[in-house]
């Protein structure tokens, strides 16, 4: 079983929400909004904004793509969390700093759902956090299959807020509010 984290303490997660990685997102302008009110909120309100960015072959570390969308910048002094994995805990710092933080419950908001939304949340409920995936935070760009046929967007996203509200871990909460309802 996971060790269960003790305390109160929230932080707000903001994964890969880089140039490459929403250029072809779904509601990627409205997502971008719901996420700057969130940062905007979190740093009124002293929570710490994590920010988690991704680098790989078609990604690479410097590019154009690479880059923060220029409407979410991070601020001197927020951590900066490179990855190469899709969930943000594998082979980073990020257990370190939320651990320095006395952090116990991620909020999570980025992109891209399928990929490192989906494994970031998974990975934070079996390290024993609190999960609060906002619900209309998150995107992710259509996907075509081998044999033609091509999952929208919405599905997946849809399908990830309706786990994130019935999945059940021992001493853990979990859910899927809309970016209106956070409670840190």
């Amino acid at each position: 079983m996971a060790t269960i984290r003790e305390g109160r303490a929230s932080a707000l997660l903001v994964v890969d929400m880089q140039v490459g990685v929403v250029a072809d997102a779904w509601d990627a302008a409205a997502v971008i909004e719901r996420i700057q009110g969130l940062v905007r909120r979190a740093r009124a309100e002293g929570i710490p904004v994590i920010w988690v960015q991704h680098a790989d072959d078609g990604l690479p570390q410097g590019s154009p793509a690479w880059q923060w969308a220029p409407e979410l910048l991070p601020l001197p002094g927020e951590a900066l969390i490179p990855k190469n994995h899709n969930s943000a805990f594998e082979d980073t710092p990020l257990e370190a700093t939320l651990a320095g933080l006395g952090v116990s419950r991620l909020v999570l908001t980025g992109a891209a759902t399928n990929w490192c939304i989906r494994a970031t949340a998974y990975g934070a409920l079996d390290r024993g956090y609190d999960l609060a995936l906002v619900a209309d935070a998150h995107t992710t760009s259509p996907m075509t299959l081998d044999n033609g046929r091509t999952i929208a967007p919405a599905c997946v996203i849809d399908e990830l807020n309706l786990a994130m509200t019935w999945l059940s871990y021992p001493g853990r909460r979990n859910s899927a509010p809309l970016a209106a309802a956070v409670d840190w």
